[in-house]
């Protein structure tokens, strides 16, 4: 059974270690099926962009242990070699509980834990870490164990002598190397569709085979020998005949889960690229238009001035039915502030301007408030947000100019997260959702095929 690999907390070399080993069984012509805890997206793409399998996104709390079961065993059984990349410390979940946690992954998968953690400044104190997240959850296992920033021989003896009478093998000491250190921004990693920097394979590569045991690694990371899952069947979302929905691809927009774009195309609904950044018009063929999250506010003013992209959403709202998550949601109101005070022209669909604030982050609940084209009325979904961004204006603030046209508007649902009240958020009308909210559409059957539903209205009204 695969492992899966965790730490003491975020940044100890999760997702380093993950893309060595990658790296290191593509140099040898060895696929991998990566797995990601969590709603994350950064890291995902990073594990997706060296040439192995996809990665997928593993989360109780998004899509429930029936989902994360069956896709854990449908996409590792097609290799030799899986591994699952843990998120934050090991035990942290929902709230603060260990719920959808790495360690709620590992036992849901019976999967058990290989751990890194960062040695740098300490030998005999690594000892007491260690033992402490061993013992405290004897329904884990923890098989072995590499050390991060360990950057001499002595350094290396001196844990190694800490470490001789305990039952836990060591699988390696990482050194600290410029070269394999990671970009990031204010929401973690450095997406490589943005930057354009690619992981330099070869020398990841060698960098495992130098400083990891290697072989002993990949023995732990066997993928299951037989499959004990029902696949999931999307019988019931068939579509005979579609318009394709577009979507909004490149490099300002790629915070979406690659089972969506599976899970429509599956169902017989054809999908298309559409390009803010390359200044593309929406394709006349699509019926609807998805616009995931992304980085709006950092091409702020490369949007404004895609006069043809901007023009061409403003036309498609008359007809079309509108998805916006998060970001894809921002380019729909009047302008984004960028942190300097200056305000970029969007779309001017939705009444209302974006500005930097507070992170806000986290699982949501969901309560629909009315029948809306994504939930109906007292439904539950559920959720998540990850942005440092908000609406500046209320609705009952807008000018004159805007007051018939923010009647057309109200919120979907109510949403709150670990212990906290409902508040209402996003916008919505008959042909547009609009909201801060992730959701993964294909794990949410109730969602999904109301959104589908919406999509075929207005095919349908405009066939």
């Amino acid at each position: 059974m695969p492992c899966v690999i965790s730490s003491p907390s975020s940044d100890s070399g999760k997702t380093t270690l993950s893309l060595l080993i990658s790296c290191w069984a593509f140099a040898k012509g060895i696929k991998i099926q990566t797995f990601k805890v969590g709603p994350d997206y950064l890291d995902q793409q990073q594990l997706s962009s060296i040439g192995q399998p996809i990665c997928r996104n593993l989360d109780v709390f998004l899509s429930g242990e029936e989902w994360v079961q069956e896709s854990f065993f449908k996409h590792s059984l097609k290799y030799e070699f899986s591994l699952i990349e843990g998120a934050m410390g090991l035990f942290d979940g929902l709230g603060s509980t260990s719920y959808s946690s790495t360690a709620n992954i590992s036992k849901l998968l019976n999967a058990p834990v290989i751990f890194i953690v960062n040695a740098r400044g300490q030998v005999a104190s690594l000892l007491a870490t260690v033992r402490g997240f061993r013992d405290f959850d004897i329904e884990l296992s923890i098989v072995g164990i590499i050390f991060n920033n360990v950057n001499s021989d002595r350094h290396k003896k001196l844990i190694e002598e800490v470490f001789k009478n305990e039952n836990i093998e060591i699988l390696g000491y990482l050194p600290s190397d410029s070269k394999i250190a990671l970009n990031k921004a204010n929401l973690g990693l450095i997406s490589p569709l943005e930057n354009g920097k690619e992981i330099d394979v070869e020398y990841f590569a060698n960098f495992a085979e130098r400083n990891l045991d290697i072989f002993s690694l990949m023995k732990l990371l066997k993928s299951p020998q037989k499959k004990i899952f029902n696949s999931a069947s999307f019988e019931n979302f068939k579509i005979v005949k579609s318009k394709p929905i577009a979507i909004a691809e490149d490099k300002i927009f790629h915070f979406q889960y690659p089972e969506t774009r599976e899970f429509l195309s599956e169902i017989g609904i054809p999908l298309i690229s559409w390009s803010i950044y390359n200044d593309e018009e929406i394709p006349n063929e699509a019926s609807s238009l998805i616009i995931p999250g992304g980085f709006p506010e950092k091409y702020a003013d490369h949007i404004s001035n895609s006069l043809k992209s901007l023009n061409s959403l403003r036309k498609f709202r008359k007809n079309g039915f509108i998805y916006a998550e998060c970001g894809g949601m921002m380019i729909l109101g009047d302008f984004i502030k960028d942190e300097n005070g200056n305000n970029h022209k969007m779309s001017g669909v939705l009444p209302f301007k974006s500005k930097k604030s507070k992170l806000s982050v986290g699982y949501r609940y969901i309560e629909g408030l009315k029948d809306t084209p994504i939930i109906k009325q007292n439904q539950l979904c559920r959720g998540h947000e990850f942005h440092y961004w908000e609406i500046e204006n209320n609705l009952s603030e807008i000018d004159l100019r805007k007051a018939e046209h923010q009647k057309k508007f109200s919120s979907p649902w109510k949403i709150k997260s670990w212990k906290t009240e409902y508040k209402n958020e996003g916008f919505f009308d008959d042909k547009l959702h609009a909201s801060w909210i992730h959701l993964h559409l294909p794990s949410s059957p109730e969602v999904a095929k109301n959104f589908i539903n919406a999509t075929q209205t207005c095919f349908q009204k405009n066939s």
